[in-house]
């Protein structure tokens, strides 16, 4: 962890100079700026989605993490830290998620308003993070229900910065929310048909535990919280042991985080005689690809949810809660 600080600083001490000259070089043309939409510059596809539902025509909202990107090993680029320094608000998701952009982002702090919608879920209903004692686990999007706080989060930081839009902001949200209601409802239904035995979700990396305590499944993380850490050998060895002694048959791959681990258990268990397939693709901590469905904050969860019950033995609709996935998903 020490060294993750250490590049952290260092890219912060590179960045510091480049974003004081942008901002200042964009002063100018800032000036009036209330007249105008604001500009508004997110980190990952779920947060830029969820801003973008929030402040609608009000904002232009654009995401510095696209598909398949890692948001844990995630370092800006000079275009990336200008986007940031122009914009007139920064959403991200905060609990260590960014974590090699802290220093950057507490920088920005300094100049703008930079909100971790995130850190609104209370801390009662956050989990701790294995990998780092000092940390909680990042991954709240994986309950509904915990990511309407963050939707509030993003409309009161929108009504800080715009308060003209106050009542656009607070009925995007509302609608919002009544949507992450309606996906919750759906998730817990379908997902309460899978058979008990089977309520094991094997996953590249421990992303899902708040999934896991929100719809009664054990999660099984080949890598932990962050990918920064590496599954060993041993650990390899012991969730073959697992898959084959509890005889799951269906494991998940990640959009993005590399599949090697999940090819690994799938060798081993085979090697024991013990079968075990591909149970789907799932969402973790990157969306599908923009303009389709999954690209969609709803839409992710949805596919999560919807992939999961059926590779499982549940029962739900193949097209999910809205008739709107990808055939196949």
């Amino acid at each position: 962890m020490r060294a993750v600080r250490t590049v952290v600083f260092v890219l912060a001490a590179i960045s510091a100079g480049v974003v004081a000259a942008l901002t200042a070089s964009q002063a100018p043309a800032q000036q009036g700026a209330s007249a105008k939409v604001l500009q508004v510059t997110a980190t990952t596809g779920m947060v830029a989605d969820t801003v973008a539902r929030v402040a609608g025509d009000r904002a232009k909202v654009q995401a510095l993490m696209g598909p398949a990107v890692d948001p844990h090993l995630f370092r800006p680029t000079r275009t990336d830290i200008a986007k940031l320094a122009g914009a007139d608000v920064i959403f991200y998701n905060g609990l260590y998620l960014e974590a090699q952009m802290e220093a950057l982002l507490a920088d920005l702090a300094t100049r703008k308003p930079v909100v971790a919608i995130a850190e609104r879920v209370p801390q009662d209903r956050l989990l701790a993070n294995a990998d780092y004692p000092d940390k909680l686990d990042p991954h709240v999007w994986m309950d509904p229900k915990l990511w309407a706080h963050a939707v509030e989060a993003v409309r009161d930081a929108l009504i800080a910065a715009d308060e003209a839009g106050r009542d656009q902001y607070t009925a995007n949200a509302a609608r919002m929310i009544s949507e992450l209601d309606r996906l919750a409802q759906y998730a817990n239904t379908s997902l309460g048909s899978v058979p008990e035995g089977q309520r094991v979700l094997v996953t590249a990396h421990d992303a899902f535990n708040y999934f896991g305590r929100a719809y009664n499944f054990q999660v099984l993380g080949i890598q932990g919280i962050s990918t920064e850490s590496e599954a060993g050998l041993r650990q390899i060895e012991d969730m073959v042991a697992t898959l084959v002694e509890r005889n799951i048959r269906a494991i998940f791959v990640e959009t993005s985080v590399s599949d090697r681990n999940v090819k690994a258990l799938i060798e081993g268990a085979a090697a024991r005689g013990h079968t075990v397939t591909i149970g789907g693709e799932l969402y973790s901590d990157a969306m599908g690809a923009a303009g389709t469905y999954e690209g969609t904050f709803i839409g992710m969860i949805d596919h999560n949810a919807t992939v999961i019950t059926r590779a499982l033995g549940g029962d739900a609709p193949a097209r999910g809660l809205n008739g709107q996935l990808s055939v196949g998903s």
